[in-house]
């Protein structure tokens, strides 16, 4: 099992996110259980608000909607929803995403690997 922990804004100007997802979707068709929690502001990647700018050549949220739909482990901060991104206090594209520090933790006991980005 690999956790995956994304703290960075989805947009910010480099492929840190996108690379990020692609690993995910990459371990996952390889057969590994994957875990996505978003903590930071990498919390606007689960909003429905977050929008792919204009000459940006991938949508990321749907890239994680997707991924989430085929059975990725996705989970944000709850705490982060209203402290951070820039789409505070915005709601998550699923209720069920918001978790915890201690959902993070018990991921990071059984995770063979964590990654951040």
């Amino acid at each position: 099992m690999t956790t995956i922990i994304l703290n960075h804004q989805p947009y910010d100007g480099t492929d840190v996110t996108w690379n990020a997802l692609r690993l995910a979707k990459t371990l996952y068709k390889s057969g590994e259980s994957v875990n996505i929690f978003l903590m930071n502001d990498a919390v606007d990647l689960a909003r429905n608000k977050t929008t792919k700018p204009e000459g940006y050549d991938y949508d990321l949220v749907e890239m994680l909607k997707k991924m989430y739909v085929n059975g990725i482990n996705l989970q944000a901060c709850g705490t982060c929803n209203a402290r951070c991104g820039l789409f505070k206090n915005e709601p998550y594209f699923d209720e069920k995403v918001s978790s915890s520090m201690q959902i993070l933790a018990d991921w990071v006991i059984v995770s063979d690997k964590v990654l951040t980005f």
